[in-house]
């Protein structure tokens, strides 16, 4: 299904509550998000570091002026593969009354168009082992599984 209504934009400081409320609602990530209006100043924190990187833009759908969705993008340049740019996709979350209305795969093709005209040799992403349904969703999209991740947790 697709979903015609959606815009999707760049994130603004006015978005990060919703954005915030939507990481809440994962209950399968383990994350610790939350909506507790004391936690507001570590999300705007995180806001202004991704908003003043050069290499980062954090993505949001809206649907009549309702944030629904959101993602992220890094932009990595490595010395393998000749010095090539890839982009990652992280955080990339649906508002749980929103999914299977096509927000997401409008998100990823938004991404991806993004980084093919920026010249960039691949788009990657990583998912939580547990999360099945986006698996299918990645692959569904033309993602192939390739690596193994792994992950050591500082706090």
């Amino acid at each position: 299904m697709q979903a015609p209504d959606i815009t999707i934009r760049e994130a603004d400081r006015h978005d990060v509550a919703a954005i915030a409320a939507i990481l809440a609602a994962d209950t399968l990530g383990g994350h610790g998000d939350t909506t507790d209006p004391a936690a507001l100043p570590g999300y705007l924190a995180a806001f202004d570091r991704i908003a003043a990187s050069p290499c980062e833009t954090l993505y949001v759908a809206e649907r009549n002026g309702e944030v629904v969705a959101t993602c992220q993008t890094l932009a990595t340049t490595t010395l393998s593969g000749r010095g090539g740019t890839s982009m990652i996709v992280e955080t990339v979350f649906t508002r749980p009354d929103c999914r299977g209305q096509g927000i997401g795969a409008m998100m990823i093709h938004h991404c991806v168009d993004r980084a093919r005209r920026q010249g960039m040799r691949r788009v990657q992403l990583t998912s939580n082992a547990a999360r099945k349904d986006a698996h299918r969703f990645y692959e569904r999209l033309g993602f192939t599984q390739s690596h193994l991740g792994f992950k050591l947790q500082l706090k």
